[in-house]
């Protein structure tokens, strides 16, 4: 029986391979990264006491390193068990969920007539291709050299060229047997009732195919050369191959480069595309003109889970990502989200690297916020606050939006996230004196985009006056929690602990944003490595992404506060130790955190009831929190929770 590429596509979507694989081997727990859908085993194809066997996910594929070993989830039964095609194809069906189709000759014959189809395709970008190079095809080579692609990106790419002429490529296609109701069927043409003579859709334009999934051509987008041509770029129409909304320019090769960039970014043209890769950001896709649809998101969360949308910094560009953000709160759930990126104003992706090079442009990327933090903004920005009743139609509206998530899980937490923010911008922020203020300093924190937590606006409670005056402090807009910063540096400097307590270490949930994005980071190296990873390998590395700024705040604050055991000059043994009391603070902080949101969540719907009975005992347990939370965030709290390692511990003096 002959299955439809549409059918096999989508119970290997709905399986991950490494739910069919796992069930005939045992995923080696140092290298293997479970958050990023990254395994390792040993072959089961082949003897052998390392694991040099891995698979992904997100790419549906695997590989052993050692014997060359490598397919999808249909090969891997039908090599390892023996099964035949379509026993493979049941057994992921029945993974799936999904019944077997039944024979249906109308649709094979469509399923052929697709793939002449294809064929078709196939033919026209060839013939696009060798007009490039065609004294006619001179001025877009002159044009694609101006705009500073090489010979070897406009080959990757494929482009080419439609000569100014109505018929060139009809005329092509009809000379290699191809009948007018195909090249029609593939919108190569114009035509219809009242047009006599149908003509090439594409004419005096520089050519850009547009690759399905399986990475073959299924439409094109064209750009004129003319200034006087009606639209710049014009793409193809929807035909029984390409479905606009449902295409992403680049995506059949972006789906091997997102593992080892950890996300896929979203800019706004094929231009833009092709400068990123050949920059060396090879990880960048576009929607086809338009903005993003419902199944455009689906396609990128299939890729990766936090895809990072990056917009020009101008009015358009922010219209454009509130646009993005609208789109997808309704559809976001665990591990399904997006962040948000703004562009220099001016500037779009391929002037910045052209410009500048690949850092800028990096930069931006690393500088993306979550999508929880544009809604907030957007709509406090977009509130003048100055009465009570605005105010009240502000919080209205953030339970209106927040409301349109269909998770029911992530829904809860979102609305908790605004009720944080919101409560935290109105509250008075605590002086030194214990003496409040009034709003105007608290609003502009909450207006730079930071979330109002205890002791926003002021260094750390406890923080020495070295380390208050430090550059760390007057350079950064939020200063790490100490006992983030021992962890993860502790980590850098002495990575053999990665692997050693590698389950606890990969799940650190870190608040510090530059955190988060060095640990996603750091994860990926340590997995792409192994086991044999060495302080200096992944400091180079990491300064190589971009990190070196935060490596030596870390480092400088850490020093400060005199805490050698996270220093590369420590003992391994006393790293450990202090590793480990600082992870058990950490846990014992974030559980607090949770403790509280949970109670000031119960004390809120106690008063809305009138339970009188409830909200004094709700009162003294957050009474209790909130002075246990005082002590962890005590700096001295943490010099004793390590053991005054710095007693303990030789080290340099403070500098």
């Amino acid at each position: 029986m002959r299955f439809s590429n549409a059918f096999l596509d989508e119970i290997r979507d709905r399986v991950p391979i490494s739910d069919v694989i796992g069930r005939r081997v045992t995923w080696d727990r140092r290298k293997t990264n479970v958050s990023r859908a990254d395994y390792w085993a040993c072959c089961p194809f082949h003897g052998e006491k390392s694991p040099s066997f891995h698979c992904e996910d997100r790419k549906g594929r695997y590989h052993c390193f050692g014997c060359g070993a490598s397919g999808d989830h249909f090969r891997f039964l039908t090599e390892l068990e023996g099964l035949s095609f379509p026993e493979a194809v049941q057994q992921i069906a029945d993974m799936a969920g999904v019944s077997m189709p039944q024979p249906d000759p109308q649709a094979e014959r469509r399923e052929k007539e697709r793939m002449g189809l294809v064929e078709v395709m196939e033919m026209a970008t060839r013939f696009f291709e060798d007009q490039l190079q065609t004294p006619a095809g001179a001025r877009a080579r002159a044009y694609l050299r101006d705009r500073g692609l090489t010979g070897r990106t406009i080959e990757t790419f494929r482009l080419g060229y439609a000569p100014d002429s109505r018929n060139a490529l009809k005329e092509f296609l009809a000379g290699k047997g191809v009948d007018k109701e195909a090249i029609e069927a593939c919108g190569l043409v114009v035509h219809g009732p009242e047009i006599p003579v149908s003509y090439d859709r594409f004419r005096d334009r520089i050519m850009f195919p547009i690759l399905s999934a399986r990475e073959r051509v299924i439409a094109f987008g064209g750009r004129a050369m003319s200034p006087d041509a009606p639209a710049k770029y014009l793409n193809s129409n929807e035909t029984e191959l390409f479905h606009k909304g449902s295409v992403l320019y680049n995506l059949a090769r972006v789906r091997r480069a997102a593992a080892d960039a950890g996300t896929v970014v979203v800019v706004e043209g094929y231009m833009d595309v092709i400068a990123l890769h050949q920059a060396g950001i090879e990880n960048a896709v576009a929607p086809l003109g338009t903005a993003l649809t419902e199944n455009q998101f689906d396609l990128l969360w299939k890729v990766t889970p936090e895809p990072v949308l990056c917009f020009d910094g101008d009015g358009a560009g922010i219209r454009a990502a509130n646009r993005a953000a609208d789109l997808a709160l309704p559809l976001i759930r665990p591990n399904r989200t997006a962040r948000f990126a703004l562009l220099p104003d001016g500037k779009d992706p391929d002037d910045l690297v052209r410009d500048e090079g690949r850092a800028p442009f990096d930069k931006v990327v690393a500088s993306a916020r979550p999508l929880s933090e544009v809604v907030w903004s957007r709509e406090l920005q977009a509130s003048t606050l100055d009465t009570p009743e605005s105010r009240a139609e502000l919080e209205a509206r953030l339970r209106r939006i927040t409301a349109t998530i269909a998770d029911e899980d992530v829904r809860r937490h979102y609305q908790q996230e605004m009720r944080d923010r919101f409560n935290a911008y109105f509250r008075p922020p605590q002086r030194p004196g214990g003496e409040r203020g009034g709003f105007r300093g608290n609003r502009q924190g909450a207006r730079g985009g930071m979330r109002g937590s205890p002791g926003d606006g002021a260094v750390a409670a406890g923080a020495s006056e070295r380390l208050t005056r430090s550059a760390l402090v007057r350079g950064a807009e939020a200063l790490p929690a100490l006992r983030e910063s021992v962890l993860a540096l502790t980590i850098v400097n002495h990575p053999v602990l990665l692997f050693s307590e590698y389950d606890d270490v990969a799940a650190i949930d870190y608040e510090n944003r530059d955190l988060q994005r060095l640990w996603a980071c750091l994860l990926g190296i340590a997995g792409s490595v192994g086991a044999r990873l060495e302080r200096e390998r992944l400091v180079e590395e990491l300064e190589a992404a971009g990190f070196g700024g935060i490596l030596q705040g870390l480092e400088q604050q850490v020093r400060n506060s005199r805490l050698w055991t996270a220093t590369a000059e420590a003992a391994p043994e006393d790293a450990r130790e202090g590793y480990l009391q600082a992870l058990a603070l950490h846990k014992r902080t974030r559980a607090l955190a949770r403790q509280r949101r949970e109670l000031e969540r119960e004390l809120a719907e106690a008063t809305e009831d009138g339970d009188g009975e409830r909200v004094p005992q709700i009162l003294r347990a957050l009474q209790e929190v909130q002075l246990e939370t005082g002590r962890m965030e005590n700096q001295e709290a943490i010099i004793e929770g390590f053991g005054v390692l710095s007693g303990r511990v030789k080290g340099p003096a403070a500098s």
